[in-house]
């Protein structure tokens, strides 16, 4: 879609491109922008997101046709996008894989952080989060720690034991061979924990005092500096066979090894405002007839906050529907809602 045909205030349809031609398409009822928000649009990831200055600094994971050409669209009909968020963007741990011909992929990492034995440093060596905690709080973290003036980046690292159990990132668990991995500078090894800081460009001295010292509470089950594995979440991501704290064990038997995580997204959270029926709003507050948003295009209803997984598949679904019952009139259950609202 590339642009919207307007009648004065009213959007009365679009413009489609395809592969033959342009396609001027006139809606009967509206138009709905559901582009999926602007995971790779440089621009305004440069302008909105932190530590990003030239918006490169970031590995989204939507596929590249998520470029904000919904937000665009919206704009040019006269709305305003809402940035007045805690965050604009959904964020993601992220590491790049190396394929065989050349490119690059993106793996997220969900799951292995909250595993018993593995942390996550900053170059300096030093930890910086509770790794058990969500993925968007890890790279909020990260963010906020990662030293002014360096790239925003840090490595998980974890022994043999553990990769070999639980896979690191892209490398899974065994009977997986490792060594395609070590081959493709995907995951760095050592022999000892200096070695592997060496490899990672992590300071040695900070790598080797961290490990040690979480290794001492680790045993007991403790994480006094981070707090890991003292809540319900904590605990569901660790591994129950693991006692007394399912989310930590020491980091003691080499071979060690390490993968490097950046910051990415699932996607965004800065985007349209819209109204209870998901009607896009014009600069005023009023709504644009004939306009609608869901999913990425639309700000989000969370307020940039990110309570659970799937926090921008819940709001796409149920603002879609809402959006379609408006369109099309069927107002009852909406009606009831503002009755409600206004008692």
């Amino acid at each position: 879609m590339t642009e919207l045909l307007q009648e004065g205030d009213h959007v009365r349809g679009a413009v489609i491109n395809t592969a033959q031609r342009k396609i001027r398409i006139h809606a009967r009822k509206a138009v709905v922008l559901a582009a999926g928000g602007f995971a790779n649009d440089i621009e305004r990831r440069k302008a909105l997101f932190p530590r990003t200055p030239t918006g490169h600094e970031h590995w989204a994971l939507p596929p590249s046709s998520v470029s904000g050409d919904g937000l665009r669209l919206g704009e040019s009909a006269g709305a305003r996008v809402n940035t007045n968020m805690a965050s604009p963007v959904a964020w993601a741990p992220v590491s790049q894989v190396p394929h065989k011909d050349g490119s690059i992929g993106h793996f997220p990492h969900i799951i292995e952080r909250g595993k018993p034995g593995i942390i996550g440093v900053l170059s300096n060596g030093q930890r910086f989060v509770n790794e058990a905690n969500g993925y968007y709080d890890y790279v909020t973290a990260m963010v906020a720690a990662a030293p002014q003036g360096e790239e925003v980046a840090s490595w998980l690292i974890c022994s043999h034991g553990f990769q070999r159990r639980y896979g690191l990132g892209i490398s899974r668990p065994f009977p997986v061979p490792l060594s395609p991995f070590i081959r493709s500078g995907y995951l760095k090894t050592g022999k000892t924990l200096e070695a592997l800081a060496r490899a990672c460009g992590i300071d040695p001295n900070g790598l080797r005092s961290t490990v040690a010292q979480y290794n001492h509470h680790a045993r007991n089950g403790e994480d006094p500096a981070f707090g890991r594995g003292s809540t319900p979440y904590n605990r569901k991501q660790g591994d129950a066979l693991q006692h007394p704290n399912p989310c930590l064990a020491p980091i003691e038997q080499g071979p060690f090894y390490a993968v490097k995580v950046q910051p990415g997204c699932f996607g965004t959270f800065a985007g349209l405002k819209v109204n209870a029926h998901a009607q896009v709003l014009d600069s005023s507050g009023q709504p644009i007839t004939g306009l609608y948003a869901a999913g990425g295009d639309m700000a989000s209803i969370m307020g940039g906050h990110y309570p659970a997984g799937g926090i921008n598949l819940g709001p796409a679904l149920t603002f879609g529907y809402i959006a379609a019952r408006h369109i099309a009139g069927i107002t009852a259950d909406e009606q009831e809602i503002d009755h409600a609202a206004h008692r």
